[in-house]
Parts: C-alpha cells; structure tokens; sequence
C-alpha cells in the first residue's frame, strides 16, 4: 500500500472512532447507557486500527487487533500501559453491555467510559498528527 493511501485510510479509521465518541456521548445524553458502552469501546478499536494501518496489518478479531496493538505500541512504550487497562475496560464492558441480559451500568459509568475513550482517541490523535503528519 502507498504512504498517501496507509495516510487515507488512517484518516478513515480516525473519523470513525471520532463519529463513534460523538454517538457515545449522544447516547449518555438519551440515557442509552450499555449503547454509549459499545460506541465508547468502538471508538478505541477504530483508533488502534488508524494507528495499525502503518503496519499493514488488519484483523477481523478484535482481539487480533488489540494484541496487535499492544505489542507494537504499549509493549515498546510508544503509548502507556494505562491505555492498555482502558481497552481492557472498554472490551469488557462492551461485552457485557452487548450480551449479558441482565447487565446494568450507569450514568456514571457510562461517561467513564466515555471519558476514557476520548483520552486514548486524543492520544492516538497526537501520535498520527506527531508521526505522520495526518
């Protein structure tokens, strides 16, 4: 893949996760708290996938993804070790939001969760801008 086109799809991916964390805090706003959940963890996921298109690499498995991510850029340091606690959260709370039944969160939560996700987008955002001139 040419540089302008991994630069394309980065942007791609970027304004994803960003129109996920806006549907997030809307979301929180109607009092749609387990789906604020899942937008909040879709707009990480969509993030680590901005900043992995530099490595080639994609995945269909979310946990490909994270474990890709992690390796490459939490395991070296170029991101802490609290973003990799914030997708573990994001992760699990979205799985729990999407299947478990009986599964409640609450307003506070949900906007930690939100809160969390605009922290590691805000980030991602730095590095891509910092590093790629995105």
């Amino acid at each position: 893949m040419q540089y302008e086109d991994k630069i394309a799809l980065s942007q791609v991916r970027l304004d994803t996760a960003k129109s996920c964390l806006k549907d997030a805090e809307i979301l929180i706003n109607t009092e749609s708290f387990k789906s604020s959940a899942n937008r909040s963890y879709y707009a990480v996921f969509h993030a680590m996938r901005a900043v992995l298109v530099f490595d080639e690499f994609d995945s269909k498995k979310h946990s490909g993804i994270i474990s890709e991510f992690r390796k490459n850029y939490i395991k070296t340091g170029i991101f802490s070790a609290e973003l990799s606690k914030i997708i573990d959260i994001q992760f699990s709370t979205r799985t729990h939001s999407d299947y478990d039944d009986f599964y409640v969160i609450s307003k506070a939560e949900a906007y930690n969760q939100f809160l969390e996700a605009k922290k590691m987008l805000d980030e991602i955002e730095t590095y891509l801008k910092t590093k790629y001139k995105t």
